[in-house]
C-alpha cells in the first residue's frame, strides 16, 4: 500500500493528507503565492481547505509566523475564493 503524505495545518495544528490542504509558498524572491500544484519552489505552509481554518490562521498570524512574511489582502482574497469555489488540484 502506498504511503499517504501527511502535512500539518498551521492554523489548527492537525495532520491531514497533503491533497486535502492548500499550500501557501514564500518563493525565493520573497513573493507570497498560493500553490495548488504543490510543486512551487520555496518555503511552504499548509492550511485546511475551509474558512474557519483561514480565519484562525489570520487571527493567530500563523501563516505570517510559519513563512516569516506579512499576509497580504490579495493572498487572503485568493485563498477565500479557492476555498469557496472548492478548487483543489
Amino acid at each position: 500500500m502506498k504511503k499517504i503524505p501527511m502535512r500539518k495545518c498551521v492554523a489548527t495544528n492537525q495532520q491531514f493528507p497533503k491533497k486535502e490542504l492548500i499550500r501557501i509558498v514564500k518563493t525565493p524572491t520573497g513573493e507570497l503565492k498560493v500553490d495548488l500544484t504543490g510543486k512551487l519552489n520555496g518555503k511552504g505552509a499548509y492550511i485546511q481547505n475551509n474558512l474557519d481554518a483561514l480565519n484562525i490562521a489570520i487571527k493567530k498570524g500563523s501563516i505570517n509566523r510559519a513563512l516569516d512574511v506579512v499576509l497580504t489582502e490579495e493572498v487572503i482574497e485568493e485563498l477565500k475564493s479557492i476555498i469557496l469555489n472548492g478548487s483543489t488540484v
